[in-house]
């Protein structure tokens, strides 16, 4: 494939996909798509078009240590490997400066497939921003005909008080969801959260800035974490979307069992 048709795609592929991926990441959408292409001609030809892929930026602390004392325990231990959806979930909150004030993001991500579950945006960062985002998630498994069963589902996120209040143990209490909670301000015990909240920052947030109001964040936020769950290629789950890897999951659990007699 000559050059100039390749450095087409590659300007193509980086376009639609916020103009955030590296050569590894084109590299591997391009031979997705049926471009067999060997991944140094992806770098030169990017030199060359004089693109790169997005850089992360250093983190941010968002969250208050909450006053609970009996809150939950860290169930997780920093393990957060999941052998099927809807065994964990994971959260968080961001917050970004616009011109009518700061506003706050919240995501929940199920540390199977790295799918964005639910998200909320508010102006006010208290529990009932971390709710609307949790009761998303759990509509969201509804409608997608994969409801979390009582049970079976752990919620983790810091100790920020939004996520030790008794309002939101109440609600977890009662669909079922057992609550782990970590530290405040210690990025391993939510490291797969700071992951998803690092990449929501380094390719929407900071390239669009800036933003002026609460719903120019939300409309945005709605369409990059659509792109995330069904587009974008995550490394962690072997460079395929997170809705990907559940459908793939899904199919090989209605594959007919082979027996064998003897």
């Amino acid at each position: 494939m000559r050059d100039a048709v390749l450095k087409e795609l590659i300007s193509q592929v980086h376009t639609a996909n916020y103009r955030v991926y590296g050569a590894r990441k084109i590299w591997r959408e391009l031979n997705r798509q049926g471009h067999t292409v060997a991944r140094c001609t992806v770098e030169r030809l990017m030199r060359e078009l004089r693109i790169q892929g997005a850089v992360r930026g250093k983190r941010v602390i968002t969250t208050l240590p909450g006053g609970q004392v009996d809150r939950a325990p860290d169930r997780l231990d920093r393990d957060f490997v999941a052998q099927a959806p809807n065994r964990c979930w994971v959260a968080d909150f961001t917050h970004i400066k616009t011109w009518s004030g700061v506003v706050y993001a919240a995501f929940v991500v199920d540390t199977f497939s790295r799918r964005i579950v639910g998200w909320s945006a508010a102006t006010v960062k208290e529990t009932v921003f971390v709710l609307d985002a949790l009761e998303m998630a759990i509509w969201q498994r509804d409608r997608d005909q994969h409801p979390i069963q009582p049970g079976e589902l752990i919620h983790h996120s810091d100790a920020g008080s939004q996520y030790t209040s008794f309002r939101l143990a109440e609600h977890l209490d009662a669909a079922g969801i057992a609550a782990s909670i970590g530290s405040v301000g210690d990025a391993y015990d939510n490291a797969l959260m700071e992951s998803a909240i690092g990449l929501y920052k380094t390719e929407l947030i900071k390239p669009q800035r800036p933003w002026k109001t609460l719903s120019q964040v939300e409309l945005a936020t709605a369409e990059w974490a659509d792109w995330y769950n069904h587009r974008r290629l995550h490394g962690e789950i072997g460079h395929i979307p997170p809705a990907e890897h559940e459908a793939n999951y899904s199919k090989e659990l209605t594959k007919p069992q082979v027996t064998t007699t003897i």
